[in-house]
């Protein structure tokens, strides 16, 4: 009986502390609003809410566990949702085009990134700072200052609309969807190839990874690409719903890094998970939702996200030593 309870706690301590914290948080808002978090409908608006920022962080997460940190996301999608408005110039047929385009910019800005951090040398923190400056201003400038247009509903229907009448769920978000196929290409690029190998191992020790025979520019340049391209796809999911304003991406940088860490993620690279980022961004969701429902104002919201991020480092900080 003992052995029994050993072994039955033993496998409990080994889940991760973001699976309970999401679920309590989200119990609490049931209680809180039964109608809205005790249905079906209720709960797929929120993973609809919740999925671009799982996108986000899921591209942060790779940049992180190779060591860096990647601060171009919310510039990024502010870029997406501003200039696109005016490329469809409210037509339609647009789209695609300006999908494909966004697609392709998303590369630039990842490829620079990844070239000026791994040839020039000059730290990720610099370097995307700097970019998210240049794609938050070109955005801008492009636009002149103003939204121009907006987004069509053939464009917008990838964040906001949904399947209707689905057995069980009543209705499944887009959204959602594009968010589950981008999880299990990531999770298996991240844990079963050797690209997701070497992020790890630059991210634990660059120096060791380059005597192994690692490529390390490479997959660092590649690793950027990759969160630049998740950030564009964020970007068109937000837009479907969060309509079109100069101030849309304001803050996801941030927020993308917060829900990598609240999902354990080692912000010194060599650690990572891509459910635990996803359930971490939806674990912020639900936080910024209780707030809101509080009615606390948006001051009391950024102080919450910094405390999160502090606790969340110090606990998976001092596990880290615990396990070694």
């Amino acid at each position: 009986m003992t052995t029994s309870l050993n072994n039955t706690w033993g496998w409990i301590k080994k889940i991760p502390p973001v699976y309970p914290v999401f679920f309590i948080i989200f119990i609490v808002l049931g209680f809180l609003n039964p109608v809205k978090y005790q249905s079906m409908n209720g709960i797929m608006t929120f993973l609809r809410t919740a999925a671009p920022l799982a996108v986000l962080a899921v591209g942060e997460m790779f940049v992180l566990a190779s060591g860096g940190f990647d601060l171009t996301v919310g510039a990024i999608v502010t870029f997406v949702v501003l200039v696109s408005s005016k490329l469809l110039a409210n037509d339609p047929s647009n789209a695609l085009p300006a999908i494909l385009i966004m697609l392709g910019i998303g590369i630039v800005i990842g490829l620079l990134n990844g070239l000026i951090v791994s040839y020039l040398k000059v730290p990720s923190f610099i370097t995307t700072l700097g970019m998210m400056l240049l794609v938050r201003g070109s955005a801008l400038y492009y636009v002149g200052g103003a939204p121009q247009g907006y987004l069509t509903d053939n464009w917008r229907a990838f964040g906001r609309n949904y399947f209707e009448n689905v057995p069980v769920f009543e209705r499944v978000p887009y959204a959602l969807l594009i968010l589950i196929g981008l999880a299990i290409l990531s999770h298996f690029l991240f844990n079963r190839t050797n690209y997701g190998k070497q992020i790890l191992a630059i991210g634990d020790n660059v120096r060791a990874s380059q005597l192994s025979g690692v490529r390390v520019r490479l997959v660092r340049v590649l690793t950027f690409i990759f969160c630049a391209l998740m950030a564009i796809i964020g970007g068109i999911l937000i837009g479907g719903y969060g309509g079109v304003n100069v101030t849309i991406g304001e803050g996801l940088e941030m927020q993308s890094i917060a829900a990598c860490v609240v999902g354990g993620v080692l912000l010194g690279g060599g650690k990572g998970s891509v459910p635990n980022v996803i359930f971490g961004a939806f674990t912020l969701q639900a936080i910024v939702n209780l707030l809101n429902m509080l009615g606390l104002p948006k001051p009391y919201t950024d102080v919450v996200q910094g405390l999160i991020i502090i606790v969340a480092v110090a606990y998976v900080g001092l596990s880290s030593q615990k396990k070694q």
